[in-house]
């Protein structure tokens, strides 16, 4: 999978609790881009602002040719996601973008 990743701003010093569930959206967002948009072109972007961490992983749509080629889902991981993040006092926001593709984001305070 080829991912453009942006970054904007410096990388603090977070909570443990943070800094893994940042890392878990940001995981499952390209597992499921893997697995429902295989070879579509995927944009991950973090900000890293003075009191929280921002993510957005958005893709395009699939090729034609790969687009009725999915893989079986679990079921679970945009709920799991969105708990993650509100457990934390963050925003997570997840849905079909207008051009056909998908988009997975979070806001979670720095502490």
């Amino acid at each position: 999978m080829v991912v453009n990743l942006s970054v904007e701003g410096e990388g603090g010093s977070y909570a443990a609790e943070v800094e893994s569930t940042a890392f878990r959206v940001v995981q499952e967002a390209l597992t499921n881009v893997h697995k429902h948009a295989a070879g579509a072109k995927t944009y991950v972007r973090l900000a890293h602002r003075a009191s929280e961490i921002a993510m957005q992983v958005e893709n395009e749509p699939p090729p034609e040719e790969r687009s009725s080629a999915r893989l079986p889902s679990g079921g679970n991981g945009l709920v799991g996601m969105k708990e993650r993040v509100t457990a934390l006092g963050g925003v997570f926001v997840s849905g079909p973008t207008d051009a056909g593709g998908f988009r997975v984001s979070a806001v979670i305070p720095a502490s």
